[in-house]
C-alpha cells in the first residue's frame, strides 16, 4: 500500500510527508524485511531533500539517521543537523576510526570492525556499498606492515595508487616486479595476480586483498583464473596473511572455504543509491533484422541520449567495434540538432599531434562524448574515466571492461547490447552492469534503460578452484600440497609430479598451461639436442623476423591463440612485432592495417567508409599494442627463454638470453628508470622527451623525486595534456 501511495507522492506538502515519514517510522520498529522498501522512499526523500518541507526534515532525519545513512548525515549536515547527544554520540561511533572526516553507513562499519579486529572477511556488497573505501582504511590504521592487493587490470591498479600515494611516509609502494621492497617502513604491493607470481622473494606479507574475487572461479571461465589462484596460494601458503575478498552480486562461496580459513563471508544488499529501471524494449521491434533493429535502436537511443545530455551517462555495447560506431553515430546526430563542439579537452592536443585527427575520438571528445574499451591506451582510457568522472564529459559508450577494469559510476546506464563479445550477458554480468547506476554522495537515485531483455534472475555461488577442486586445472593442482589433493586427482596429481624436479619447478613458476610448456620443451629439446635452429633458439639482444617468428609459431596453439579476425598468423604478428621494435610508433601498424582495409575498395567506398576503416585499425592496432606487445608476448617469450636455457644448460651449451628484448618491449624501448612513469599512466610521448633531458644516471626510485623537484624545467617541453597527466599521475 505504501509503494502504491508514493507512487504519486507530493515532496513539497507536509501532510503528504508527515504521513508516509510516519508509515515509515512504524516499518523502522516492526519488519526488516520492508527495509528495501524503506531504503527507496528514504533515498527518493533525499533526492527531492530541497523540495522537503523545513518543519519535516528533523523527522526525516531522525528515520535516515536510524537507517544508519550517515555519510548523507555528514554531508548535508547543514539541513539535516543532529541535536541529541545520544544522536552525536551515536553518529560518531559511524566515524572511521583512521580516515579524517570520513563516515561510514551501518553495514560498512560493522565491515570495517570484522577487518580492524583481524578476521579474514570475504565480502559481497553493491557497487555503492563503499568496499574499496576499507582498503585505504586498512591501510591508514598501518595495522599491517606488507600489505599485497591484487586487481585485475593496471587500470584499477592505477587508481588505487593514486588513493593510497598519500602514505608514502609510511608506505613504499610497488608496481613493479624490479622495485625493490623497503626495509625501513611497510609496502604496499599493488600487483596483478601475473606480477605476484613473478615477484621473487616477497618479504613476509601481513594482509592480502583481492579485489573481483569472483574471477578465482574456473567454471565462469576466466582465462586468468589459474594464475589467481596460484597467486593466492603463493601468499597464504608462505605466510599464512590475513585477507580481504571483495566483490559485487555473490550468493556464496564454495562450502567449506571460510570454515577452512577462519573467515566471515559478508554478503550485504545495502546501498546508499537506489536505481529506477526503466523498460524501453516496448520501443523496439525485435522481429526486425539486425541491420533495420540496429538502426531503429540507435534512433531511439540518440533521441534519448540528447533528451538525457544534460546528465552522465554509460551506454553499454557488446564489442569496442559497436562502442565506436554508436558514438560516430551519436555525433551525427548532434550536427543534425545544430550541436556544436563545446569541449576543449587536453587530451584533443594530444590525440591530434601523437596519433590522428582522423581518429574520431577527437572530434568525439569535443561533444562531450568517449568510447572506453580494453584496447584503449592506459593514459588515454584513465583520462576519459577522470574527464567523465569530474563532469567533463556526459556520454561514455563502452563495452564490459568499464565494470571490470575501472572504478566509476554515473546517473544512467543504458544497456543496448544483450551479449559481451559473442556470448550472453549472464545475470551477474547484467547486474554488474546495472549496479554502475548512480554515484555513491552525488545521486541519490541512478536511472537504467534497458534496451535489452534482462537474463533470468539466478544465484551466483563462486566456486574456489584450489579449494573445492571441481574443476581444477592442471595448473591450479601442480601448486597444491599433497594432502591437499583429492583422491579423484591424485593419479593426475602423481603424473605431473613426476616430472624432472628442477623442470618441473621452472614450468611452475612460468604458471601457463603445462601441456603447452611441456610440448615446447620437446620441440626445442629434439632442435637444440640435434644442432638444428640453433640461430632461431639460441639468441640474445634483438631477434631479427625469422627468430620472432620461430618463437612465435612454436607457441601458438601451445600457449596462445591467435584471434583470425585481427591477426592471420604468426608470420603477420612477427611483422608487426618487427616494425614496431625498429620504428617505435603505433602509427605503422595503424597504417599497415588501414592500407589492408581499402586494398582492393573502390574509391566511393574508402571516401564513404574511411572513418571507420582508420577507427578501425587504431582499435586493431592499440589492441595489438596492449593484448601481445605489452602482455602475451613478453609472458610467452620468457617462458620459452627459461626452457631454452635449462635445455642448454642440460647439453651442456651456451644458452641464449631473451631477457633484454623482453624487457626492452615491457619497457615501450625507453630507458629501465623510467619505466616506472610507463606504470604511473604517463604518456610515453611525455617521457619521449623527458628522456632526452632528465640526468641519465637517476635510479628508478629517484625519478620521481626528481621531476617533481624540477617541474618548472621539465615542462617546458610538453604540452598540456602531458604536463596534467605527470601532475596527476605523480
Amino acid at each position: 500500500m505504501i509503494a502504491n501511495e508514493f507512487k504519486n507522492f507530493e515532496y513539497t506538502s507536509f501532510d503528504a510527508n508527515f504521513s508516509i515519514a510516519n508509515k515509515c517510522s512504524q516499518m523502522l520498529a516492526s519488519a526488516s524485511s520492508e527495509n528495501s522498501l524503506l531504503h527507496t522512499i528514504v533515498l527518493n526523500i533525499l533526492d527531492n531533500w530541497n523540495k522537503i518541507p523545513s518543519e519535516i526534515k528533523p523527522i526525516w532525519t531522525d528515520i535516515i539517521e536510524s537507517l544508519g545513512f550517515y555519510p548523507y548525515i555528514q554531508k548535508n549536515k547543514s539541513t539535516m543537523p543532529i541535536s541529541s547527544l545520544s544522536d552525536k554520540i551515536r553518529q560518531e561511533c559511524f566515524s572511521s576510526d583512521f580516515l579524517n572526516g570520513i563516515y561510514m553507513h551501518k553495514e560498512q562499519k560493522k565491515l570495517s570492525n570484522y577487518l580492524l579486529s583481524g578476521k579474514n572477511v570475504i565480502a559481497s556488497a553493491p557497487t555503492s556499498f563503499g568496499k574499496s573505501l576499507l582498503i585505504e582504511e586498512i591501510v591508514a590504521s598501518r595495522k599491517y606492515k606488507n600489505i599485497v592487493i591484487i586487481q585485475p587490470t593496471l587500470a584499477l591498479l592505477d587508481e588505487t595508487r593514486i588513493k593510497l600515494k598519500k602514505y608514502y611516509d609510511f608506505y613504499k609502494i610497488i608496481v613493479r616486479t624490479t622495485q625493490k621492497y623497503s626495509n625501513e617502513k611497510g609496502n604496499l604491493f599493488l600487483l596483478t595476480a601475473e606480477r605476484v607470481m613473478e615477484y621473487e622473494n616477497l618479504p613476509k606479507i601481513d594482509f592480502l586483498v583481492i579485489d573481483e574475487f569472483y574471477k578465482l572461479s574456473l567454471r565462469r571461465k576466466d582465462e586468468r583464473a589459474d594464475i589467481l589462484n596460484n597467486a593466492f596460494l603463493k601468499i597464504i601458503q608462505n605466510f599464512n596473511s590475513k585477507f580481504y575478498f571483495l566483490g559485487p552480486n555473490i550468493d556464496g562461496i564454495s562450502p567449506g572455504f571460510a570454515e577452512k580459513y577462519n573467515a566471515i563471508f559478508y554478503k550485504s544488499n545495502f546501498s546508499l543509491v537506489d536505481c529506477d529501471v526503466i523498460d524501453m524494449t516496448d520501443k523496439i521491434n525485435f522481429t526486425a533484422s539486425k541491420n533495420t533493429l540496429d538502426k531503429e535502436k540507435c534512433n531511439i537511443l540518440y533521441s534519448l541520449l540528447y533528451s538525457l545530455r544534460q546528465e552522465q551517462t554509460l551506454i553499454y555495447c557488446a564489442t569496442p567495434a559497436r562502442a565506436r560506431r554508436f558514438a560516430r553515430g551519436y555525433v551525427d546526430y548532434l550536427k543534425t540538432k545544430n550541436i556544436i563542439p563545446y569541449a576543449n579537452l587536453p587530451l584533443i592536443e594530444w590525440i591530434n599531434e601523437n596519433i590522428s585527427k582522423q581518429w574520431s575520438l577527437s572530434q568525439e571528445l569535443g561533444y562531450g562524448i568517449a568510447i572506453h574499451d580494453g584496447s584503449l591506451q592506459k593514459h588515454i582510457g584513465s583520462s576519459i574515466i577522470n574527464y567523465f568522472n569530474n563532469g567533463m564529459l556526459n556520454s561514455i559508450f563502452c563495452t564490459s571492461t568499464i565494470i571490470e577494469g575501472v572504478n566509476t559510476s554515473t546517473k544512467n546506464v543504458i544497456l543496448f547490447d544483450a551479449t559481451k563479445g559473442n556470448k550472453n550477458l549472464d545475470f551477474f554480468d547484467y547486474n554488474n552492469i546495472k549496479g554502475r547506476s548512480g554515484r555513491l554522495m552525488k545521486h541519490y537515485i541512478g536511472k537504467v534503460y534497458n534496451f535489452i531483455q534482462p537474463p533470468a534472475k539466478e544465484s551466483v555461488i563462486i566456486d574456489i578452484p584450489f579449494f573445492e577442486q571441481n574443476p581444477i586445472s592442471d595448473e591450479i593442482l601442480i601448486n597444491l600440497p599433497a594432502n591437499t589433493v583429492h583422491s579423484q586427482h591424485l593419479e593426475r596429481y602423481d603424473d605431473l609430479n613426476s616430472i624432472e624436479k628442477n623442470l618441473l619447478s621452472i614450468i611452475k613458476k612460468n604458471g601457463l598451461s603445462i601441456k603447452g610448456q611441456l610440448a615446447i620443451y620437446d620441440i626445442l629439446e629434439y632442435n637444440i639436442s640435434r644442432y638444428t635452429q640453433l640461430n632461431n633458439i639460441i639468441w640474445s639482444q634483438n631477434p631479427n623476423w625469422d627468430q620472432l617468428n620461430f618463437l612465435l609459431s612454436l607457441a601458438e596453439n601451445r600457449l596462445f591463440t591467435l584471434d583470425k579476425n585481427l591477426i592471420q598468423s604468426t608470420r603477420q604478428l612477427a611483422l608487426y612485432l618487427y616494425k614496431y621494435r625498429k620504428s617505435k610508433n603505433m602509427l605503422d601498424i595503424v597504417n599497415i592495417l588501414y592500407q589492408y582495409k581499402i586494398k582492393n575498395k573502390l574509391p566511393k567506398t574508402i571516401e564513404k567508409n574511411q572513418t571507420k576503416y582508420f577507427d578501425e585499425s587504431i582499435e586493431q592496432a592499440f589492441h595489438i599494442y596492449r593484448h601481445w606487445f605489452q602482455f602475451t608476448i613478453p609472458k610467452t617469450f620468457r617462458v620459452i627463454d627459461s626452457l631454452q636455457r635449462y635445455i642448454c644448460e642440460k647439453y651442456k651449451l651456451t644458452a641464449g638470453s631473451y631477457s633484454f628484448f623482453v624487457q626492452q618491449l615491457e619497457n615501450d624501448f625507453i630507458s629501465e628508470n623510467l619505466s616506472i612513469l610507463l606504470e604511473y599512466g604517463v604518456p610515453t610521448s611525455a617521457i619521449r622527451k623527458l628522456e632526452k633531458i632528465l640526468p641519465k644516471n637517476l635510479s628508478e626510485d629517484e625519478i620521481i623525486p626528481y621531476i617533481k623537484n624540477n617541474k618548472n624545467i621539465l615542462y617546458k617541453s610538453l604540452i598540456q595534456y602531458e604536463r596534467d597527466k605527470l601532475d596527476y599521475c605523480l
